[in-house]
């Protein structure tokens, strides 16, 4: 195994190269380098641990991290009391506040969730009243007049306006949460694969990389993402039932193949089933991105369905009436790990610590998806809090 080695000059672990992890044992280790794993790298380290983070890719954050809208959300849609609402509130103010503090490059510009008829209003009462559920103060209706005022080419009877909601660098974001741990002390190996693992011994936490070499932990995060489930149950000695169903909702991005759009701030329908529909989102250079749509799969298929153009523009019309016609080309996609399937409830985040498991210094998090990205200073703070 010859991992890439990105740590810093205090609590580094010394190893052989032919050897590197041997039977040495450290404080903390954290399965996966996404945003979510190196906020939790970045707060135990400032914590004072030892901390190793193995991410089985050849770069941080390659997968749901980096495939998603670069949305800061408000925290509007999620039940009051959930943690997703909770994470989001908090984690979207401490997500501006790290951004402004580490130079990360974002922008508060606001969103409109936009009714296309008057059968979705009281959709929009319903997300009203959630949101002030959630402690979302700034949230305000907009009413068809007002609306056409803020985005002339928008059609709608009625909208919702988040100020709080914003956009960010994504991939800056986690430069600056790797830089931080680093700083703090954290090794963080690429390419290196958790492969299995062993519970209640000694000493209590054992992990095997890439079915080789061998560490052991007092505390064991796991935070793989779409893997995270193949972590826990590779655990000799975690209770099989302790890992909950696992669903894969794939969620594909179109972009304009040419020109620009005449928008100001994001745009979003009133949600859909497994997400918050085919929206529009904007980078930091101004392009805008249709999507993602809900694509339940079994495996992981990046690829991007060029025939689902159609499909997309016809959901886009409803809002953007003169969306050109052939405007649409492929992008992206991205997939959402989560813990409920087409027709059920969306789930809460899964975060699962010593007394869910009976097994101290574990934590899994399973089905961190959207606003996973929001919540992620917020996550790391309840993970050191379970630990």
């Amino acid at each position: 195994m010859t991992p890439t080695l990105l740590g810093s000059t205090t609590h580094r672990i010394t190893v052989a190269p032919s050897n590197l992890l041997g039977v040495e044992t450290v404080d903390a280790v954290v399965v996966g380098a996404g945003v979510i794993g190196l906020a939790v790298a970045r707060r135990l380290a400032r914590d004072g641990r030892e901390v190793m983070v193995f991410e089985c890719e050849d770069s941080i954050g390659t997968q749901t991290s980096s495939r998603n809208s670069e949305v800061i959300h408000a925290g509007i849609y999620y039940p009051a009391g959930s943690r997703k609402a909770s994470a989001c509130v908090e984690g979207r103010e401490l997500l501006y506040r790290y951004c402004a503090d580490h130079d990360v490059a974002h922008r508060r510009l606001g969103k409109l969730i936009v009714a296309t008829d008057d059968a979705q209003l009281p959709d929009l009462e319903r997300i009203a009243g959630r949101a002030a559920a959630n402690g979302v103060t700034d949230l305000r209706p907009v009413d068809a007049g007002e609306l056409h005022e803020l985005e002339p080419q928008i059609r709608g009877v009625g909208a919702l306006l988040s100020p709080s909601t914003g956009i960010i660098d994504a991939h800056g974001l986690m430069r600056a949460l790797r830089h931080d741990a680093q700083e703090a002390g954290a090794m963080i190996v690429l390419h290196s694969a958790i492969t299995a693992g062993s519970v209640g011994g000694d000493p209590p936490l054992v992990v095997e990389v890439d079915g080789a070499d061998t560490l052991g932990c007092r505390m064991l995060v796991n935070c793989a993402g779409l893997g995270a489930w193949d972590v826990a149950g590779s655990l000799r000695g975690f209770p099989i039932d302790g890992v909950p169903p696992r669903r894969f909702a794939k969620g594909t991005y179109f972009s304009l193949a040419h020109g620009s759009v005449p928008f100001g701030r994001l745009i979003y329908p009133v949600p859909v089933d497994g997400g918050l529909g085919v929206h529009l989102t904007l980078d930091l250079a101004g392009r805008a991105r249709f999507g993602p749509d809900v694509e339940w799969v079994d495996e992981l298929d990046y690829r991007v369905d060029a025939d689902r153009a159609d499909a997309f523009a016809a959901e886009i019309r409803r809002y953007w009436p003169d969306l050109p016609d052939d405007a649409l080309q492929p992008d992206y996609a991205g997939i959402r790990p989560k813990l409920s399937g087409p027709g059920e409830p969306a789930a809460d985040f899964g975060l699962q610590g010593p007394a869910d498991h009976g097994i101290p210094g574990l934590v899994n998090m399973f089905g961190i998806e959207s606003p996973g990205l929001t919540s992620c200073l917020a996550l790391a703070r309840d993970v050191a809090a379970l630990l």
